[in-house]
């Protein structure tokens, strides 16, 4: 083993711990993919061949984690207030389907994910609230201080939806932070919507309560 056989073997066990350090996803990796090139010249130096095997694997798992993490970042950075949530969120969510009549979730359930509706129909029963396909529902559970459900939603038609669990969306979040804005820029959208059907419905309400009696001939 030559001097520069050490450098290397001490430069890449400093970067292997400080990537055990670091708690954002893409620094991480990065750190842990230079460490994998330093260590694979540290065993070729001293002829250690299933430590040389072990780091060599570790590079292409490396690589292809920074690529996906790379690509979910342009993808949100890029993502503007109109873009469908399939260009950014919808290839980390799982496919499911539904039939019609099925209840998802109950009010005051325990909230696990949200979905996207790719086809068919949901209905909001409290509200009596139709949603179609390109529409996420759930977020606001996922983020509610009791992480509980605030109405029912059932099938009105068979469904083709995609789910993302609450631990699907901390992986993605710690991934990459910016996703939080986007996700919160969603329940935004959508407590902003409620308050507006809430409003309406005052104002039918009041307008039913103004109308005069008719005359009686």
């Amino acid at each position: 083993m030559t001097s520069l056989g050490y450098v290397f073997g001490f430069i890449g066990a400093a970067l292997m711990v400080a990537s055990y350090l670091m708690k954002s996803m893409l620094p991480l990796r990065m750190v842990a993919l230079s460490a994998n090139v330093f260590l694979v010249v540290y065993a070729l130096q001293g002829g250690s061949w299933p430590t040389v095997a072990l780091y060599l694997a570790m590079i292409p798992i490396n690589v292809k984690k920074v690529l996906e993490i790379r690509k979910l970042i342009r993808a949100i950075e890029n993502a503007k207030a109109d873009s469908p949530v399939g260009e950014w969120l919808l290839p980390h969510m799982t496919r499911r389907q539904a039939k019609a009549g099925e209840t998802l979730w109950n009010k005051g359930d325990k909230a696990i994910e949200m979905l996207y509706v790719q086809s068919g129909r949901l209905n909001l029963l409290e509200y009596d609230e139709s949603i179609g396909p390109g529409s996420i529902v759930g977020e606001i559970g996922l983020f509610a201080p009791d992480n509980r459900r605030t109405r029912t939603l059932v099938c009105a038609t068979d469904c083709t939806l995609y789910s993302l669990s609450a631990e699907g969306m901390a992986k993605l979040y710690f991934q990459n932070p910016k996703l939080g804005y986007h996700v919160m820029r969603l329940i935004v959208a959508r407590l902003m919507h409620d308050a507006d059907v809430a409003s309406r419905r005052r104002e039918d309400r009041a307008h039913i309560g103004d109308d005069p009696m008719p005359a009686v001939p």
